[in-house]
């Protein structure tokens, strides 16, 4: 597939003269079925004569006028148009009962020849309304007028037959061909073949395919057995009526038609076909070479080739071939449609590379096409994703003006995002704006209650649930079911409660997850007599509880110490057949063991092993857990040591659960000695290295903390942001500073996205470091509220306090760079990295364009800007700041009393540095003063 760009030769002359398609432009390619079908009304000369111009009565009619015609009247036109006209008419027709009144009408006429382009017509028709009876009777009528099948006649059988889901009965029709002596064409072959791809039989697809290409056609490896219809079944009673009906060719036509001679595809249809097919059989080998015969072939590949070749390397993650084939369209003057660049949109948005799906998503409008609802959800999806929400705001409102509505899949991803913001005025507006009258399915709809449910905000999830809908929208089990989780999780469990009794009156029945998700509430809010209750309606409702459901009313009676209730659901749960596992014999062993019962902990141990359950992890793990709970080390230590003696002996949880027991209880040796046993039989994974971190720091044994988190750091299990948030935190206590933003540069080049604790732990780093405590309450306001540039200008702080100026700037241009509207806080950190690192006319620059846009400079500005000015030597841009300060044009602050006092240092201004130094130390002593004589009155 490395070599896929190498299949497209030059381009030829003649192709080079073709002027480009119009429709690739501006309409949307047909489906690849109706193209085909296309293709062969041309074949059979179906469509009419540019030359014969429709009667002014037939271009003129629209189809749903032909109802309120009385038989006269349509006798009356349909008189006057020739065949072909006659066609298109009944092509125009959608409703499958005008068509047949229609086609009633010209049959009644004295002078009308039967035809087989008209029975196509209406077969097609009374197939895609699957109307299996009025076909049969049409295909009979048609045998009583002698009209012999055609092959478009079995193309369109196939077709509407494959695509109502009825495959095998759609493969009959080659048999009931062969039968008739009809040897499939081009057209015809490629029905078949789409319709075994379809159906994931790419092997059979295949073995057609080169059977007809050597002239033959085989159906036994197809199973095709009449016999096999399920004549209860009415349609497959129906196909095995037509194979009764219908007229036959001749003898020496029959005879005639069995073989024929080799011969090759010469529709670009065909070959879209084989390519989509071994792209979705995995077979990009041979999707390749398809290409490239259909080239040598001289068949000239159209837009749907490409768009399916471009396809099928996005999905194999060949992002270089993609855009080779994009290039080979553009050489080939094939023009892309919306699809094509959807395609590309797609592929880029996987990876996360917005900067590209935008390219592309310009690039449809560029070339005279208008961006799909495809194109508008992965556009409005990753400007989700990445909470950019002026950007999202920007594309729906481009949307509404094109006339484009926000689908019915983007509106609970777009109410994710404004609710994980906290942005409630904004999700409401849009959900009022895009959801009024509940134009969404319930599925959609309970993605939106979930949402807010998550969040906690239980009442605007019940305006959600409660809202006006649509006339004959009825809400669905699932939403009903979300509802009561939102309440759950909020604690109103009487309104749940209230909600699951009002749902019968409504006319949703619960199902076993609705009694599931009340038991689970009810064992959870410590309610176990409730939820044993509810489990009781479940069984008489016919539903079987679940291992889990029984286990969580367990747990509920465990913690509240009702030994014999949770035996109780324990015996119910055996005597209703449903099977203990691991973790309800955990739940037992914990309750006996923190009731101080071990010999019962251990009666249940031994249970669970009689049960035919090998001893585990989870068992062993409980009963250690257990032990731990009440300090009964000695008998985890017993365990532990029998589980040594078992097969390969403790596993990496049980000896976690061992180190995690004695870091506990502060023993440091007994855990160093398991740990040491880990690291000997290379089971140490990330939990070990974060417990013993944990406590070494606990006991104040901070190198050894720092040993034990270089160790992971090296060890290669730092394969996720909590592993690297462990040993950041480590490195922070310690306060190496330095390590800390290196292993968190390292994080980014595994891209691995730092989250909420490491930029927690961030923030600690820079208080450490010496970051002006006003700049750090900045950053965490910036970040709080979701900026999307908030994550950068902290790193850059980060980079830049520990002389890391190179990924400092890095960070620094990415947010600048980007387009987004800054605010003070991204200036203050860009102005304070480019000072940092020396670039002090870069700095100041930066000052002018932030005052240019209207941001007056703030305190941290102020402070930034006198360490630029320090480093630059500009006494009087110093002078300039402190009278500010010393007349009270700024308000006194000891942050920037101090970087003003460094400032003068730096350039060597002593006198004026101590001088800063006595006004900073006077007034803080006078404010002080002050305020203590406030508190004296």
């Amino acid at each position: 597939m490395a070599a896929l760009h190498c299949c497209c030769p030059p381009v030829s002359g003649h192709l080079r003269s073709l002027p480009p398609s119009s429709s690739n432009r501006f309409v949307p390619l047909p489906p690849l079925s109706s193209n085909l079908l296309h293709h062969h009304h041309h074949h059979i000369s179906l469509a009419p004569n540019p030359r014969c111009v429709p009667s002014a009565p037939c271009a003129a009619l629209s189809s749903n006028a032909i109802e309120h015609l009385d038989d006269a009247a349509l006798d009356s036109l349909v008189g006057n148009l020739n065949p072909k006209e006659q066609t298109l008419l009944l092509k125009r027709q959608r409703d499958w009962r005008r068509l047949l009144r229609l086609f009633r009408r010209m049959k009644a006429q004295t002078h009308y020849l039967p035809n087989p382009i008209h029975y196509n017509v209406v077969l097609r028709t009374l197939g895609r309304g699957r109307r299996w009876d009025e076909l049969r009777l049409c295909w009979i009528e048609m045998a009583k007028d002698g009209i012999l099948p055609t092959n478009n006649s079995y193309a369109t059988l196939i077709d509407v037959y494959g695509k109502a889901g009825l495959v095998k009965e759609a493969l009959l029709w080659l048999r009931h061909m062969k039968s008739r002596g009809v040897s499939p064409d081009e057209v015809t072959m490629n029905t078949v073949l789409r319709i075994l791809k379809d159906s994931g039989q790419f092997d059979k697809g295949e073995r057609f395919f080169k059977g007809w290409c050597d002239g033959r056609v085989e159906l036994d490896f197809l199973e095709l057995d009449n016999s096999e219809l399920d004549v209860v079944n009415p349609e497959h009673f129906l196909l095995s009526e037509l194979f009764k009906s219908g007229v036959r060719a001749p003898i020496s036509r029959i005879a005639s038609g069995t073989e024929e001679s080799p011969r090759k595809p010469r529709l670009a249809a065909t070959y879209n076909t084989l390519i989509d097919m071994y792209g979705k059989a995995g077979r990009l080998k041979d999707a390749s070479d398809a290409f490239a015969t259909m080239l040598r072939s001289g068949v000239a590949p159209d837009t749907i080739t490409f768009n399916t070749m471009i396809n099928i390397c996005r999905s194999h993650g060949h992002l270089s071939e993609a855009e080779k084939l994009l290039h080979k369209m553009e050489e080939r003057r094939v023009l892309p449609d919306t699809k094509t660049f959807n395609i590309l949109m797609s592929m880029y948005a996987s990876l996360g590379d917005i900067e590209a799906v935008c390219k592309y998503y310009k690039r449809t409008r560029e070339a005279g096409l208008r961006p799909d609802i495809v194109s508008h959800r992965i556009m409005l999806h990753l400007l989700c994703e990445r909470k950019m929400v002026q950007e999202l705001q920007d594309t729906i409102e481009e949307m509404m003006k094109l006339g484009a509505s926000v689908d019915e899949q983007s509106v609970p991803v777009v109410m994710k995002m404004y609710i994980d913001l906290g942005l409630l005025d904004e999700a409401t507006i849009f959900f009022e704006k895009h959801c009024s009258g509940g134009g969404i399915s319930s599925k959609n709809y309970a993605a939106i209650i979930d949402a807010f449910a998550e969040k906690g905000l239980w009442e605007l999830a019940e305006d959600v649930f409660r809202g006006e809908r649509e006339i004959g929208h009825k809400k669905d089990i699932v939403e009903y079911n979300v509802m009561i989780k939102a309440y759950g999780r909020a604690k109103q469990y009487d309104k749940a409660f209230s909600l699951f009794e009002t749902m019968r009156r409504c006319g949703v029945w619960p199902d076993d997850c609705t009694y599931n998700s009340l038991i689970q509430m009810l064992s959870v809010g410590d309610s176990p007599e409730r939820a044993r209750e509810y489990i009781k309606r479940m069984k008489d409702a016919g539903f079987k509880p679940r291992c889990e459901t029984f286990s969580a009313v367990i747990a509920s009676y465990s913690r509240k110490h009702l030994v014999s209730e949770a035996l109780d659901i324990y015996n119910e749960m055996k005597a209703s057949g449903v099977q203990p596992n691991e973790v309800v014999y955990g739940l037992l062993v914990d309750m006996f063991a923190e009731g101080g019962m071990v010999e019962e902990a251990l009666h249940y141990y031994r249970l669970m092993e009689e049960s035919g359950l090998a001893p585990n992890q989870i068992v062993l793990t409980s009963l250690i857990k257990a032990y731990s709970k009440v300090s009964c080390w000695q008998e985890a230590q017993d365990l532990y040591s029998k589980m040594k003696n078992m097969g390969d002996g403790p596993d990496i949880v049980a000896s976690n659960c061992m180190i995690n027991l004695y870091a506990n209880l502060g023993m440091v040796s007994e855990a160093k000695l398991i740990f040491d046993d880990m690291r000997k039989n290379m089971q140490v994974d990330g939990v070990s290295y974060a417990t013993m971190m944990y406590l070494y720091k606990s006991m104040g044994m901070l190198d050894e903390a720092t040993d034990v988190a270089q160790e992971f750091q090296k060890s290669g299990l730092l394969i996720d942001c909590a592993s690297y948030n462990n040993v950041l935190a480590s490195y922070a206590v310690s306060g190496k500073l330095r390590d800390s933003a290196e292993l968190l540069q390292q994080m980014i080049a595994c891209e691995i996205l730092p989250d909420a604790s490491t930029f927690k732990t961030i923030f600690t780093i820079l208080k450490k470091g010496g970051i002006p405590f006003e700049a750090i309450l900045q950053l965490e306001s910036s970040y709080n509220e979701g900026r999307p540039y908030a994550r950068q200008t902290i790193l850059t702080s980060l980079f830049s306090m520990v002389e890391m100026h190179d990924f400092a700037l890095e960070c620094c241009n990415s947010f600048l760079a980007a387009g987004f509207a800054l605010d003070s806080v991204a200036y203050n950190v860009a102005i304070h990295a480019y000072g940092a690192s020396g670039e002090i006319n870069k700095a100041l620059n930066l000052f002018m364009r932030m005052q240019d846009e209207g941001l007056d400079p703030d305190l941290v500005t102020y402070i930034y800007l006198v360490g630029c000015y320090g480093k630059a030597g500009m006494i009087e841009g110093l002078r300039r700041i402190y009278g500010l300060l010393k007349y009270e044009e700024i308000e006194p602050n000891e942050s920037l009393y101090k970087a003003l006092v460094d400032a003068y240092r730096f350039a060597g201004k002593h006198d004026l540095a101590e001088l800063v130094d006595q006004e900073m130390k006077f007034s803080f002593r006078t404010t002080k003063y002050v305020e203590s004589e406030a508190e004296d009155d």
